[in-house]
């Protein structure tokens, strides 16, 4: 299993933030690849969240119901965008597959499951943490969402994106 530790630049060399569990997880004398990942702003995630919140209060009613709140619209998007984790179930049988599919929606209520015969597929919307999105992924994610919702209310991406800035 990956692991991400911390490192501080001295002037001189990486120092682990935290070099207990750096001992734990590094040899002494190995070489270790150390990956500058640039992360994205709080301030674009906010600003996401704002526009979300516009979208969602403007959603047109005949589609409104289908979304408990800006997360859940969120999360439909980013799969709807291919931004998910796929996991394939072959149940054996289709009536299997649908009862693994009934037990798969009550257990996760944000997933996109759908059966193909014996098959049960189910997507779920990839986190947009700093911890397991880089900057380029999360404004690939953010800008396809925003495409995506702009469409569904009727306004241009740019004029989405504004309301994000008014929030």
């Amino acid at each position: 299993m990956k692991h991400a530790t911390a490192f501080v630049w001295n002037g001189a060399s990486m120092e682990p933030k935290w070099p207990r569990l750096a001992a734990e997880r590094f040899e002494p004398g190995e070489t270790y690849l150390l990956i500058d990942v640039e992360h994205y702003s709080g301030k674009s995630l906010r600003h996401e969240f704002a526009w979300l919140r516009q979208a969602f209060a403007s959603l047109p009613q005949n589609i409104a119901d289908e979304f408990m709140d800006e997360e859940h619209l969120r999360k439909w998007a980013l799969i709807q965008t291919g931004f998910y984790h796929e996991t394939l179930i072959d149940a054996g049988s289709k009536s299997a597959a649908l009862r693994v599919a009934a037990w798969a929606r009550s257990e996760e209520q944000l997933a996109a499951v759908v059966t193909r015969g014996p098959l049960v597929v189910i997507r779920k919307a990839k986190s947009q943490s700093r911890r397991t999105m880089d900057k380029a992924e999360f404004q690939a994610s953010k800008q396809a969402i925003l495409e995506h919702i702009a469409g569904m209310i009727g306004v241009t991406p740019e004029a989405l994106n504004k309301q994000g800035d008014h929030s």
